[in-house]
């Protein structure tokens, strides 16, 4: 296959790619149901099938009341207002409810808020929540109840601390009584979450304990030229037996509820770059389910159940992500499946390329401490990797351009008949030894880098506001001065100038040809520069490749004196 073609089929399947993407994007969210529950007692059990009550009802969303609100009375719950080095968060013995993600600005602006991951604005509502449920009507706290505390309202992490605890207490009129610690460690986005239920009282007590996310759908821009809008936004949960599973805020309860048994699994909701995750205690069994209330989606990790005699008390721990899709932060946490949390694509082949890649990039940026020059490092070492394959292209496609006039023989020869004609080109490329396929080999995995090299760069949370040099001063966003992709379509129109057509082009294909570069750019011109970048570090070297292959295999066809039948 000769070289003009092959460049034409790339850029056509680049587009053909970016369309796909476009016409798969997800219509407005549907509204959800409500939140299920979880158990904790002396001898860990699983929670009742018909478990399905006891929880509040998704309400409509309400501002969170600002933190240093004095919380004395018997019927508020207690609210405090944790600051450590990486988070600054309002909670209550009913979890968090509001979030700041202190090293990660909004915007590359150094005057910008920071990211603000749960919220009880009611327009994007979004919170971890925890409690227990009483089973045969006995009393215990979901997590709207009034919990107090014996913490000061403002907790700032001091300069030589490494935790700072915040217990919560409640205790029913029977006697048992709930407690609650939530544990912050600097420099960690993970928070220890511990609970216990002691019957202080003359009778038995049985229930369970629940924990939850739930999030009012967030309305996303869609299009390629916004990455964010092809990140996975939804729940997603690990079961060790079914592996990774996830399900789209636009499909939540399409398939039902789940209702599946987990032990030593997670549950989570990870939008663009971030993620907020619940991870249960190792070797307790809870029940996962989705659910659907008044416009607020949730997934709920219910169990495992307890029942308690008289003296008796029961654990159970956990642990919240509520921080960035940092794959070694991620990795640390040391639980099974985490690595699937960053979500590169929907396919499995492409996630685990991407794992891949990244990890490559990751290596390359370690070296060179650029996450700029590691991408070009990355299309170094792909030219490396597939210069045999190259090397046989371009070998192929020069035996290509000389037997083109014994093939424009054999076909005057043979005319209309086509199986015969056929039959003599085999034979030909036979006696050749010309691999008719062989150009195409080098561009698949080209395309595919590509292709996973936009999930990457979408995804990656470390390449977020990541420079490269000069005016490329974050790898996600788009070139703001569209110099790349003026570079890349410069390129493309050298790359076509130094290709030789091959005889009897179609005039049509050669006219697509020329508009192409200037199709292509404006295609990558709204496209992150990190994937700018790639592409004109891929064609660069290209074309330099192309020019050394071209002076050693020649770009002529055979002269017609050697023509032979």
């Amino acid at each position: 296959m000769n070289q003009t073609r092959l460049f034409l089929i790339f850029a056509w399947l680049m587009v053909a790619m970016l369309l796909w993407l476009e016409w798969g994007k997800a219509h407005a969210p549907k509204p959800v149901a409500a939140p299920t529950q979880a158990t904790a007692a002396a001898v860990p059990r699983m929670v009742p099938d018909a478990a399905t009550t006891g929880i509040p009802q998704a309400t409509q969303p309400q501002a969170v009341p600002t933190p240093n609100t004095q919380a004395t009375a018997v019927t508020q719950a207690a609210r405090v207002h944790v600051r450590t080095d990486v988070l600054d968060v309002v909670l209550t013995g009913g979890g968090l409810q509001q979030a700041d993600l202190l090293r990660y600005p909004q915007t590359r602006d150094s005057a910008a808020q920071p990211v603000r991951l749960l919220s009880g604005d009611a327009t994007r509502f979004y919170q971890a929540q925890t409690g227990w449920v009483g089973e045969q009507g006995h009393a215990a706290p979901a997590h709207d109840a009034a919990y107090t505390t014996t913490a000061a309202p403002e907790q700032v992490l001091a300069a030589d601390a490494q935790k700072i605890e915040v217990p919560f207490v409640w205790t029913n009129p029977q006697g048992v009584t709930f407690n609650r610690v939530y544990t912050f460690t600097r420099g960690s986005y993970a928070v220890d979450v511990k609970d216990t239920a002691i019957n202080g009282g003359t009778a038995a007590w049985a229930g369970y304990i629940y924990r939850q996310l739930v999030r009012v759908p967030p309305v996303i821009k869609t299009g390629y030229t916004h990455p964010e809008s092809f990140s996975f936004i939804g729940a997603t949960w690990f079961d060790a037996k079914e592996g990774y599973q996830r399900r789209p805020f636009k499909d939540f309860m399409e398939d039902g509820a789940i209702n599946t048994d987990v032990t030593g699994g997670w549950l989570a909701m990870p939008q663009h770059h971030f993620l907020t995750a619940w991870v249960p205690q190792a070797d307790q069994s809870s029940r996962y389910s989705l659910m659907q209330s008044g416009g607020v989606d949730g997934i709920t990790a219910r169990g495992p159940g307890f029942t308690l005699q008289p003296g008796q008390q029961a654990a159970s721990d956990a642990r919240l992500w509520v921080g960035p899709k940092d794959v070694k932060l991620l990795n640390a946490l040391n639980v099974p499946g985490m690595n699937r949390a960053v979500d590169y694509s929907r396919f499995e082949i492409f996630a685990l390329l991407g794992q891949g890649l990244f990890w490559l990039l990751s290596k390359l940026h370690a070296l060179i401490g650029n996450w700029g020059w590691a991408i070009i490092g990355l299309v170094v070492l792909l030219k490396m990797v597939l210069f045999p394959l190259s090397n046989a292209q371009y070998k192929s496609s020069a035996k290509m351009r000389r037997v083109q006039p014994r093939m424009a023989q054999l076909k005057e020869r043979y005319g209309d008949d086509k199986v015969k004609f056929q039959q003599a080109m085999m034979d030909l490329y036979k006696t050749e030894k010309i691999n008719p396929m062989g150009g195409c080999l080098p561009i698949i995995p080209q395309m595919i880098i590509f292709m996973t090299l936009y999930w990457v760069l979408s995804e990656a949370v470390e390449l977020r506001h990541a420079p490269w040099m000069g005016w490329i001063q974050d790898l996600t966003a788009r070139d703001p001065y569209f110099v790349l992709p003026v570079l890349n379509a410069a390129i493309m129109f050298a790359t076509q100038h130094m290709t030789p057509v091959p005889p009897g082009m179609d005039p049509m294909q050669q006219k697509m040809m020329k508009f192409m570069p200037v199709i292509f750019g404006g295609v990558l011109a709204f496209l992150p520069a990190g994937l700018v970048l790639y592409q004109v570090a891929n064609g660069a070297l290209g074309l330099l490749q192309q020019w050394y292959m071209l002076r050693k295999y020649g770009d002529k066809p055979e002269p017609k004196s050697v023509v032979v039948d």
